[in-house]
């Protein structure tokens, strides 16, 4: 496939938020390395899985935050996908009012709560919100929303729609698409994971830690088939649409998210990087990024209207 041409907008790179449970140490590292080393434009911080795990990093939170926007980088507070409780509710309430248009800081809400909470203020969507029409894509704008990260799933037809719609609204707001990463496909109240290992939501002792990229669930005869987080069910696979970026920016997306995992985000951000600069095809990235991800394959099934698992050769050009 030739390298196409970077359109002339410049495009957007996100690390979306650490989904799983690291060591504190570990995120510290992993934070300050990506404010020093990372080509992306803005970084997702706070616990969007589970509540109980918010507490265990939150302090550390204020430090990382400055470091990343001495970096040149904004900062996005994102709230929990899932409020169970009171303790959930007050932990989103705390998220929203970290809005800070001094240091050009915003919150990601992640629920139609944290929606509420945000009305008539700047505020980005997460991809848990269902944005699946252009109707619900105005009503968030009109309420304050000027990012959207669309869901998981959505093919590229819907896509297609939702960008064409997004940009001559009267209240501009921009669209983004996750590209890398674990796609994540339920959560619940409930905590496998702690089931799994015989223990209790409320007496799991922090087990999820035990797997820093999620716990690999097989079929009955012995297939890989999902991944456990704490309460969130992720694909196996790894959700890669490198090689979707050019269909994707001739829809007029302009902003790319990248889920951590515990490989090098570095250099993962840096092949997305050169794939929006036009300086290498989707192949060559697929290979750089299958030597950085050996522990899962790609998948890109939902953008082609297929199941999530499946991948697809997209070497042609999506017609309109």
């Amino acid at each position: 496939m030739a390298i196409r041409p970077a359109p002339a907008k410049t495009a957007a790179l996100t690390l979306g938020p650490l989904l799983f449970n690291w060591p504190a140490q570990e995120q510290r590292d992993f934070y300050a390395r990506i404010a020093d080393e990372a080509p992306v434009d803005a970084v997702c911080l706070g616990e969007v899985v589970c509540g109980k795990r918010g507490t265990l990093y939150a302090g550390d939170l204020p430090a990382v935050a400055e470091r990343l926007r001495r970096a040149g980088k904004q900062v996005v507070w994102s709230t929990l996908a899932l409020v169970v409780g009171g303790r959930d509710s007050e932990s989103v309430r705390a998220v929203a009012a970290l809005a800070d248009e001094a240091v050009g800081d915003l919150v990601e809400a992640n629920d139609f709560g944290a929606i509420a909470l945000l009305a008539g203020r700047a505020h980005a969507v997460g991809p848990f919100v269902n944005v699946y029409n252009e109707g619900t894509l105005h009503h968030l704008a009109r309420g304050g929303a000027r990012r959207i990260t669309l869901p998981f799933e959505l093919p590229a037809d819907s896509i297609r729609a939702l960008a064409a719609t997004a940009g001559p609204t009267d209240l501009p707001v921009e669209l983004e698409v996750q590209v890398f990463g674990r796609t994540p496909l339920a959560i619940s109240a409930r905590c496998y994971h702690a089931r799994a290992h015989g223990r209790s939501k409320n007496a799991c002792d922090f087990v999820c830690d035990m797997d820093p990229d999620g716990m690999d669930v097989e079929t009955l005869d012995g297939r890989s088939f999902l991944a456990i987080n704490g309460t969130q069910t992720l694909s196996h696979a790894i959700g890669n649409l490198a090689r979707e970026v050019p269909a994707l920016r001739d829809m007029g997306i302009d902003r790319f998210r990248l889920s951590p995992h515990q490989i090098d985000m570095v250099a993962v951000a840096r092949i997305f990087r050169t794939i929006l600069d036009g300086r290498i095809d989707g192949a060559e990235a697929d290979a750089r990024l299958a030597e950085l991800a050996p522990f899962a394959p790609f998948a890109n099934g939902f953008f082609h209207g297929r199941e999530g698992a499946a991948r697809v050769d997209p070497d042609y050009i999506l017609s309109d």
